[in-house]
């Protein structure tokens, strides 16, 4: 299951939308900012229906 979720960068502070994969479970990966190209450190917890999404700098 797909879900589209808005995060605002950590580092350049535009907003961008995220596609989950939520039938992956629990998630942490990182993705570079298509605006800025800073990594960003996603944390993904869900138990397929309900999620909650983190992000953060790499450094943080």
């Amino acid at each position: 299951m797909l879900e589209t979720q808005a995060y605002q960068c950590p580092y350049c502070g535009e907003a961008v939308d995220a596609l989950l994969d939520l039938s992956a479970g629990d998630q942490q990966y990182i993705e570079d900012c298509p605006v800025c190209c800073r990594p960003i450190v996603f944390e993904l917890q869900t138990d397929g229906i309900d999620w909650t999404l983190d992000v953060r700098g790499e450094n943080d």
